[in-house]
Formats: C-alpha cells, sequence, structure tokens
C-alpha cells in the first residue's frame, strides 16, 4: 500500500504539471494565432491598396489623354483597350457624362445605344468632389453582374466633363484572398463600405454579395482595425481581426477557427493523460509485485527497495523527458524564426522530392526562398547567373543561407521599404583541380546602411553553413549603397 502511495504520489504531479505545460503552449499559440491573424489582414490591405492606386494611377493617366478629353472616342478606344487587356477577361470601361449617360463602353462601339449608368450617385460624386471615388458592390449595366468601379473624373480648362470608370473582374480580388489564405482553418472576406462581401475564401459563390455575419458587421465601422471574437457566415468561430483602407474604405477581414487551436489543446491533453495513466498503471503494478516478493521474505527487501527506486526514477525520467522535449515553451520571436527557417528547410525538400531527390537547379532553389517577395514586386528581385546543378546538400544549405540573408533584407535592408532592389548574380569557376561557385548578393536603394555592432544568430548560421556545412566562406560588406554578402563553396561532383 504505501508502495502505490508513493508511485501516485511521484507520478500524478507531473502528470498535473505536464497538463500545465499543455494548456500554457495552447495560450501562446492562441496568441500567436491572434498575431499571425493581425498581420494577414494588414499584408492584404496594404496588397488591396497597392492595387487599387495603381489601377487609380493607370485611369488618371487615361484622362488626360486628348482623344478623351475631346470626345474623339474612336482613337480613345484603341488606347483603352490596352489598358483593359492587362487584367484580362471582364475587364469594363465606361465613359459618362454629367448628366449619366454613356458615351463610351469599351464593350461595343455603338455609343448611340449606350444605357445611362445605373449607379448615378456615385457619377454625381465624382463630378460633385472631382477626385476618385471607389464603388459599393452593385449590379453593373454592361456586366448585368455584381461589380464594383473604380471612378475618376476627366477635366478640360479645369472643369469636370467626364467621369470615366473601370470595373474590374472581380476574379483578382478573389485570387488576391486565396494566394493569402494560410489554409483551410482560415477565412478571408473583402467588403465593400457597406460591409458587403465582393470576394471571400471559403465559399465565395454562396456568401459573395452577402452582408459580413451580425458578430462582424456590429464591430465593422467602430474603428479603422479591431481584433474580436466573431461568428462566420456558416456558424463557425473564429478569432478575426479587420483592417479597412482609408484609400477605398473597402475593409479587409481575416479569421482563424477557434477549433483549430481548441483541438490540439483536447488531444495534448489527452495524450498526456494516456501516457500518466499507462505510466501510473505501470508503476503501481511494479509496485505490488515489489510489495508481493517483499512479503515473500525479508532477506530480499532491500534488494525489492533498491529496485523499486530504480524503477520510479526511470519512469520519473521517462515522464520529465517526454514533458521536456514534447512541450517545452518558446517566446514567440524564436518560434517565428524558427518557423521561417523551417519553411525555407521544407521548400528546398520539396523541390528536391519533386526532382525524386537527384537534386536541384540553383535558380530554382533561389526562387523558391524568394517566391514570397517576388508575387507583388517582382522587378524588384534581379537573378542572374548560368544554370548550375546542386546536390541535394548543396541545395538545402543554400536554401537556408539565402532565406537567411532574404529575413534580414526585409527586416532592416533593400526589401524592408518600398523602393529597394535587390541583384543575386551567381558564377562558376575552377579553383585547385575543383569547381567552385560564387554567389553575390546586392542591395540598393534601401535605408542607411551601417555595420552592426554585435552579429545576431542569423548572421553567425550563414556564416558557419558556409564554412562548416558547405567547405566555403560567407562574407559581408556594408557598402554605402547597400549591403553585398559574397558566399562561395566548392560543387559535389555529382552536382
Amino acid at each position: 500500500m504505501r508502495l502505490a502511495l508513493l508511485v501516485a504520489g511521484t507520478t500524478l504531479p507531473l502528470i498535473i504539471f505536464t497538463a500545465g505545460i499543455v494548456y500554457h503552449g495552447y495560450t501562446q499559440d492562441r496568441q500567436n494565432a491572434t498575431q499571425r491573424v493581425v498581420e494577414t489582414v494588414r499584408s492584404i490591405r496594404i496588397v488591396l491598396d497597392a492595387e487599387m492606386q495603381r489601377m487609380t494611377g493607370a485611369l488618371q493617366v487615361l484622362a488626360l489623354t486628348n482623344s478623351l478629353r475631346d470626345g474623339d472616342f474612336d482613337n480613345f478606344r484603341r488606347i483603352a483597350q490596352g489598358f483593359v487587356d492587362q487584367y484580362g477577361e471582364g475587364g469594363v470601361i465606361l465613359v459618362a457624362n454629367r448628366d449619366g449617360q454613356q458615351v463610351f463602353s469599351s464593350v461595343t462601339s455603338d455609343t448611340a445605344s449606350l444605357p445611362p449608368r445605373n449607379n448615378r450617385a456615385i457619377v454625381d460624386k465624382v463630378f460633385a468632389e472631382k477626385k476618385p471615388v471607389y464603388s459599393n458592390l452593385f449590379m453593373g449595366s454592361v456586366k448585368k453582374r455584381l461589380i464594383v468601379t473604380v471612378e475618376v473624373p476627366v477635366f478640360r480648362d479645369g472643369e469636370t466633363i467626364y467621369d470615366i470608370s473601370f470595373s474590374p473582374p472581380i476574379d483578382i480580388f478573389q485570387a488576391m484572398i486565396e494566394q493569402q489564405q494560410p489554409s483551410k482553418d482560415w477565412t478571408i472576406s473583402i467588403f465593400d463600405g457597406e460591409g458587403t462581401n465582393f470576394a471571400r475564401v471559403p465559399n465565395p459563390q454562396e456568401t459573395v454579395g452577402q452582408r459580413a455575419s451580425p458578430s462582424l458587421y456590429a464591430q465593422m465601422f467602430k474603428s479603422p482595425e479591431a481584433t474580436m471574437s466573431t461568428i462566420s457566415l456558416e456558424g463557425v468561430p473564429l478569432i478575426t481581426s479587420l483592417a479597412r483602407s482609408s484609400l477605398t474604405g473597402w475593409t479587409v477581414a481575416a479569421g482563424v477557427a477557434e477549433s483549430s487551436l481548441v483541438a490540439p489543446l483536447w488531444r495534448n491533453l489527452a495524450i498526456t493523460s494516456v501516457m500518466g495513466a499507462v505510466l501510473l498503471m505501470v508503476g503501481l503494478a511494479f509496485a505490488v509485485r515489489m510489495a508481493t516478493q517483499i512479503a515473500r521474505g525479508e532477506m530480499l527487501h532491500t534488494l525489492l527497495i533498491e529496485e523499486l527506486n530504480h524503477r520510479v526514477k526511470n519512469t520519473l525520467a521517462v515522464l520529465q523527458s517526454i514533458a521536456t522535449q514534447t512541450f517545452r515553451s518558446a517566446s514567440r520571436g524564436e518560434r517565428e524564426k524558427f518557423e521561417g527557417r523551417l519553411g525555407a528547410l521544407a521548400e528546398a525538400h520539396n523541390l528536391l522530392s519533386q526532382e525524386k531527390w537527384r537534386g536541384a537547379g540553383l535558380r530554382e532553389v533561389i526562387s523558391r526562398v524568394l517566391r514570397p517577395y517576388l508575387i507583388n514586386t517582382p522587378q524588384r528581385m534581379r537573378m542572374s547567373g548560368p544554370q548550375v546543378p546542386l546536390s541535394p546538400r548543396l541545395a538545402v544549405v543554400l536554401s537556408m543561407i539565402v532565406h537567411e540573408i532574404a529575413t534580414n533584407a526585409a527586416k532592416y535592408g533593400a526589401l524592408s521599404n518600398d523602393t529597394g532592389t535587390v541583384t543575386v548574380d551567381w558564377d562558376t569557376f575552377e579553383d585547385n583541380g575543383g569547381r567552385k561557385l560564387r554567389l553575390i548578393w546586392t542591395e540598393a536603394g534601401g535605408p542607411p546602411v551601417s555595420a552592426p555592432v554585435q552579429r545576431g544568430f542569423g548572421s553567425r548560421l550563414i556564416e558557419r553553413s558556409a564554412r562548416d556545412q558547405l567547405g566555403g566562406e560567407a562574407t559581408v560588406d556594408f557598402l554605402p549603397y547597400g549591403v553585398v554578402y559574397t558566399v562561395s563553396c566548392a560543387l559535389d561532383r555529382d552536382g
């Protein structure tokens, strides 16, 4: 009996302690998920604003053409078509006068039969305010389906003479949020100024044109940014964040399902409970066995006590090791860095898996790592160099090095602002009877450059990876125009 109480008294506190670690991990995961939702919403709003600014700027250029201001619509049609073609099928340009009557449509050259604009209020607003206006979702008179428009005034001698309107394909907004959806547990929407969906994942066909769910709509217009718990249109509880654009008045909202965080908590608690019960039963079984052996003879008393201590210590060591290794806590910053490095490693492994682990090309490895920076502004990144096949080992290590360099550029260098550029050049050369690779990362247009007082872990990782794993070297030069990294290493004979 005493042995059973000893096992229970030592095992149960450890089980409770492990459960506490699991719950603490859940609270950390929830905080991290909330921060990720906020960052995702802000990222989408920035991408949306950038696209709308580009679209508006192009329309303002069209509004300055002499053919439009002089009413030469036949010549203007060719110019307008070039703009529409940039957005693929579904984009329409309309020009209306002060009375709301259409005088030009990119859909037809029969201007005599054009109907009046059916969104007359926005036309009046353009003539009144003499500045670009962004519409809410409405039924288009040309497309006969729900659209949003960008409206720009056309001036002549200081007076507004026309309203030029462009309705982009709704698919571009849908594609924008689909690219940003981290997983199927996420719900992302873009709402117009009245809180109506015009792009959404999941279930866009069923939800576009519907107003936001009541719990979200109640908070949508209280502040430009907010984070709260909501219920989706499908009835799913979400951790939601929203951000309203000061440019368009539209709102981006994203939420992650509460169940995606609660389910791992219950799973880990169940695993902990089962493991604790098993260990407890094992301990009790040994205690009963030892007690039986003790009852058979006093001569085995000392041996049995030592055996019991040995087995209990082993049991405690196993449980402590499981708790430490499985539920080790870490700060959010450290976990984000680790996830980023793990993501780079995963991308390299994905590429190698596609190539059946025969190796990968250097350009493909770099492109995979830099993909997040090439989605919206590919012109900021330039890569130049010959085709260089890499062995699996080189591909994995180089992907980690390029990821660390790109992360530094995004935080402190050329990728941390809107004007910086990065050039990645590489070549191969013969040295001491073997082929070597030289890769040069050059930044320009970033913030003012100054050498750091001390090197961070990422810089040490770059240097040590190049030296210890590649048998080469990595150097960094903090030049006035930007940072320059140079990485050199030997190429494997089979790479």
